[in-house]
């Protein structure tokens, strides 16, 4: 019975963080509702500025959990520029926790706020968080022939004239890696094959459409793109075969120790700029991925296996980026729920702006 209640209180170890996060939602979506209606009058460049300050207190207390809290062990290779730039971040996609990642590495470049996704078209119906990611200059995209390129193009563009930072997150294989549903690998490892492009054992095989629309819509308003490959230590079984990644509830329990993150610059100049050859491009830096990804998870000489080649610098997060955002917000939706009136606004906030988001998006993409 003591041994049960162990494993069941390890396994609650992600409970506060998930309550906290979501639980703050509602008091966020309010204070950028107030900011949105005050803003209505102003020119867009200011809202912007205001909303990516907000993002940037919500996504900091999201970081204290999952750096601070976790006390996960971050790597990075390769040369992650300090100063803020307008990109687009390309990465491989195993698991949820690949969206923190890219908030990982914004916050050491203070762009943060900056952080916008693609995302899957289903993602919008989430309850506040769908509605407001559209707001926040996230892009929803469907998926093959169902692809809307010129609404995705309208968007960007809408973002470029606000003169919005831009630090745009696509996964191109579309889908998550995940080792447990093997029919996923084999048809993307046929359809590569079929196409005559390498087939690939640790990613997927890349989907350019996405990719291809962002930087040629963006061209003169980027400074690079970031090729971003993410391996998480732990996942690989007692027989050397590649693990699911963790999920988010599986790292908040602190199941992961360590993440190597591996950065490659790339300016817009070395970047074929028709399709045709942008997919090759793209496919060939995902056949990078996977070698990287064999190093790490399949080398022969086990003293070079989790890690990726070069030199890596352990990067660890301060305080003092994170605690201030999470005492702000749990402080501020504290208050709220202290007063009948208060636990009134945070109940209709939930329900009336989970409609609201779900119609909206409906209308409007």
């Amino acid at each position: 019975m003591l041994l049960s209640l162990v494993l069941h209180t390890y396994s609650m170890r992600y409970v506060l963080p998930a309550a906290v996060m979501m639980g703050t939602a509602p008091t966020y979506v309010l204070a950028w509702g107030a900011w949105r209606l005050l803003s209505a009058v102003l020119p867009a460049r200011f809202y912007r500025e205001v909303d990516d300050r907000l993002y940037t207190i919500y996504q900091s207390m999201v970081l204290f959990f999952f750096e601070n809290y976790t006390g996960v062990q971050v790597f990075i290779y390769g040369d992650l520029p300090k100063n803020k730039e307008n990109v687009i971040y390309l990465s491989n996609h195993q698991c949820t926790v690949d969206w923190i990642i890219a908030d990982m590495l914004a916050v050491r470049q203070n762009a943060l706020g900056h952080v916008r996704y693609v995302l899957k078209d289903g993602l919008k119906w989430l309850p506040l968080y769908g509605w407001y990611f559209s707001q926040h200059g996230g892009v929803y995209v469907k998926r093959s022939a169902k692809f809307n390129e010129k609404e995705m193009r309208e968007k960007l563009r809408a973002q470029m004239k606000a003169e919005t930072p831009m630090y745009l997150v696509i996964f191109p294989e579309g889908t998550r890696y995940n080792p447990e549903i093997p029919k996923v690998i084999a048809d993307s490892q046929s359809f590569a094959e079929k196409e005559g492009l390498a087939i690939l054992k640790h990613v997927l095989t890349p989907r350019v459409k996405a990719t291809h629309v962002a930087i040629d819509t963006m061209k003169d308003y980027l400074d690079a793109v970031y090729d971003v490959t993410v391996a998480y230590e732990g996942t690989v079984d007692h027989k050397g075969q590649r693990k699911l990644a963790p999920s988010m509830t599986e790292f908040l329990c602190k199941e992961c120790p360590r993440v190597h993150i591996f950065i490659d610059r790339i300016e817009l100049k070395d970047i074929p700029e028709e399709q045709m050859y942008m997919r090759r491009w793209l496919h060939e830096r995902f056949e990078i991925k996977d070698k990287l990804l064999i190093e790490f998870y399949d080398a022969k000489d086990s003293k070079r296996r989790n890690k990726f080649p070069g030199k890596s610098v352990h990067s660890k997060l301060s305080l003092k980026k994170t605690l201030p955002s999470l005492l702000f917000l749990g402080g501020l939706t504290a208050s709220m729920l202290l007063t009948e009136s208060g636990r009134k606004l945070y109940v209709k906030t939930w329900i009336y702006g989970t409609l609201i988001g779900c119609l909206w998006v409906s209308i409007k993409p």
